[in-house]
């Protein structure tokens, strides 16, 4: 997520606009209101038609071109819900909102595709070192960890099916990660917690 976004209002003009996405090197600004609650996007396709009639300045605001209402995605989301966000949709960026709906960031199909174009090595190098090693005490020898296009199978016996549990929602937030396959067992249950 890129969080120095430049951002629009209902009033801002095309042309400025226009020159926003020239100098920021951008593709679509979010609209929003005084208090930066996003209202819509506006990309360069929605721009495109504006050029010929700016020199007559007859060129319509953002509250005009804007796409709204806005699709946008909470920063706790996952990139994962993100990108199937942006597919669904067929939308280059979503705006990124915190729980109050105001704008904290954007992000793009460039950052999903970063995150999932992560060599498959990164990934598995990570998910030793941060979760089996650091996060879970365990020896890299008792957990075997493949990765095949973001997609990891993990195998091992662990002590008990809640740290089994841990170790797979873990490895899913890794940065990269597709989906996982999990081979794992364990020596005895978690013991039973009557709901309080």
């Amino acid at each position: 997520m890129t969080g120095d976004v430049v951002r629009a209002h209902r009033g801002t003009s095309a042309e400025e606009m226009m020159r926003w996405l020239v100098e920021y090197d951008i593709s679509g600004l979010p609209v929003v209101d005084g208090d930066d609650k996003v209202l819509g996007v506006v990309s360069a396709t929605d721009l495109e038609p504006v050029r010929r009639r700016i020199a007559s300045n007859a060129a319509p605001d953002a509250g005009v071109l804007m796409s709204a209402p806005a699709r946008t995605v909470r920063a706790d989301d996952s990139v994962v819900r993100a990108a199937r966000l942006m597919s669904a949709s067929g939308v280059e960026r979503l705006p990124v909102v915190d729980e109050e709906a105001r704008l904290v960031g954007m992000v793009t199909r460039r950052d999903v595709l970063q995150i999932f174009a992560r060599p498959d090595s990164a990934i598995r190098d990570e998910v030793m070192d941060e979760i089996v090693v650091r996060a879970l005490w365990l020896s890299p020898q008792s957990v075997e960890v493949s990765v095949h296009d973001g997609l990891v199978t993990i195998a091992g016996n662990l002590e008990s099916s809640g740290q089994v549990a841990v170790a797979i929602r873990m490895v899913r937030q890794v940065d990269g990660v597709t989906a996982v396959v999990s081979r794992l067992t364990c020596r005895r249950e978690a013991p039973y917690q009557r709901p309080v």
